[in-house]
């Protein structure tokens, strides 16, 4: 089984490169979909997060993304402490899903890990993935996100590995700047490849 790790800094079309891969029959695991559900009402990490920052749930009692990141964003000591609950938990998830698919003898996954190379997670895939696009695509897309301003996004873009450098360090790069066909013919064509490729990663202690 080959793993793909999927990433790409905020704005540069990894929520489509993801999408992509599923069209193409891939299973993909999306950390950012296993935050939320952690989080959710009733989520394994809900009251936990809320021990940690007391007042981030909303009526529903799940947990505020906007009031969470009033703590953390610009706060390192309490962005490690949330990293630190989070992580392992969906790795945990990640695992449960690595396991279903060689279960189900998929010969290529894709794990979807918006900081792959922040949080070390480089070393639990077989080859990386890097969705980009220019500079001034990425703040136009960025700044017309609800709730977001300048100085959010250039924040965001402080704890994240700069995407030269991710560049460099991937595999496979999927340029998203043009039409959305020319981004899934690329990766049809790192699907293929990849398939063909023997995976190292995977085992019973993978993550752990």
């Amino acid at each position: 089984m080959f793993i793909l790790g999927l990433t790409g800094s905020i704005g540069m079309g990894k929520s489509w490169g993801a999408r992509c891969f599923r069209l193409l029959g891939v299973p993909v695991h999306d950390a950012d979909a296993c935050v939320h559900n952690l989080m959710s009402t009733n989520g394994a990490a809900t009251t936990k997060v809320e021990a940690l920052f007391p007042g981030v749930l909303n009526a529903q009692g799940a947990v505020d993304r906007q009031k969470l990141g009033g703590f953390v964003l610009g706060d390192d000591d309490a962005l490690k402490k949330l990293e630190a609950l989070l992580h392992p938990m969906v790795r945990a998830e990640q695992h449960k899903f690595l396991q279903r698919c060689r279960r189900d003898n998929q010969r290529l996954v894709v794990l979807d890990i918006p900081l792959l190379f922040e949080t070390g997670a480089r070393s639990r895939v077989d080859a990386v993935v890097v969705m980009t696009a220019p500079a001034w695509l990425q703040r136009q897309r960025v700044l017309r996100r609800p709730n977001m301003n300048l100085e959010k996004f250039e924040a965001i873009l402080d704890r994240q590995t700069p995407d030269a450098l991710k560049r460099q360090m991937a595999a496979f790069v999927v340029t998203t700047g043009g039409l959305r066909a020319q981004s899934l013919r690329q990766i049809q064509k790192i699907a293929k490849v990849a398939r063909s490729l023997p995976g190292h990663t995977w085992s019973p202690h993978w993550g752990y």
